[in-house]
């Protein structure tokens, strides 16, 4: 499984493949092109990249991994896209018509096996495992039928939240969902290769070993085709726009009591042929 990265060597952001413990440092082929995987995924290049194979090989240790794009131009969320996830609002209006929305910016998300922060303010801090679609090619108003050939990469999310900033006011869960790097992305970049590669997958998670979250995308309410038709009626969608689909029932805030999230967990988002994002838990520092 090869995956295109964005990480730290030498005190440095470089971008570069995945494949297994082996790194390879595609930064210097691209200097005159693109100046990090955000670049090449906002001019719509990521293909370049994946086709790229030369450069010096590192080790996978020897790195840091970032989250992939540092710097996309939306990141927008789709919210309650399960059915039991759906049941657990009981607020009188049964199913949804359309999805329900909200963005998050690029400094909330940490990359794999880096640790989530726990901020002061809170200590309900809850994981969320999803998957993440990157737009390849940009459009308005995109159809069902031509959504799949927008996507050029995907990628896993855990949808970190602090729940009672949440619920701070009505309609709004911006602030909650924000919190600096209180979420996690990655590892890399997968080449999007079509629709059996999303369309009825199962995505895991799991804290500390514990299966919190189960289910398969095939079950969800808005499919991946009809979320970027909805989002891109209002909005252009663009090339290395990123929207993060929708977690499955199971979030530590439905248990009784609540198991928030505590320094020295690990949490484990996986999907099938997507792979495993991991990340640990501490406080943030202030």
């Amino acid at each position: 499984m090869t995956a295109l990265i964005t990480f730290v060597y030498n005190d440095k952001l470089r971008f570069g493949k995945l494949d297994g413990e082996c790194v390879t440092d595609l930064t210097d082929g691209f200097y005159n092109q693109f100046t990090s995987l955000s670049d090449a995924a906002n001019r719509g290049a990521l293909a370049d990249v994946f086709a790229a194979s030369e450069g010096p090989e590192l080790r996978l240790e020897d790195v840091t991994l970032q989250a992939p794009l540092p710097n996309p131009g939306k990141i927008i969320c789709v919210g309650v896209n399960f059915p039991n996830r759906n049941e657990e609002y009981k607020d009188g209006q049964g199913e949804q018509s359309n999805p329900s929305l909200f963005i998050r910016f690029p400094g909330t998300l940490v990359g794999h096996e880096d640790d989530l922060r726990r901020p002061p303010e809170s200590e309900q801090l809850d994981y969320e495992g999803e998957i993440a679609i990157v737009i390849g090619k940009g459009g308005r108003r995109i159809a069902q039928d031509d959504a799949w050939d927008h996507i050029a990469a995907v990628t896993l999310c855990n949808e970190g939240t602090i729940r009672d900033w949440v619920r701070h006011a009505k309609f709004n869960v911006t602030q909650g969902k924000n919190w600096h790097k209180s979420g996690a992305m990655g590892p890399g970049l997968l080449k999007f290769s079509g629709p059996d590669m999303l369309q009825d997958i199962e995505l895991t998670t799991k804290v500390n070993g514990e299966v919190r979250q189960q289910d398969r995308t095939g079950r969800m309410i808005f499919t991946f085709t009809k979320i970027i038709n909805y989002v891109s009626t209002f909005t252009p969608l663009e090339p290395g726009d990123v929207l993060i689909c929708g977690t499955p029932t199971g979030a530590g805030a439905r248990f009784d009591p609540p198991k928030w999230l505590r320094p020295g967990d690990v949490i484990e988002v996986s999907a099938d042929g997507l792979g495993t994002l991991r990340n640990g838990v501490r406080d943030e520092e202030v």
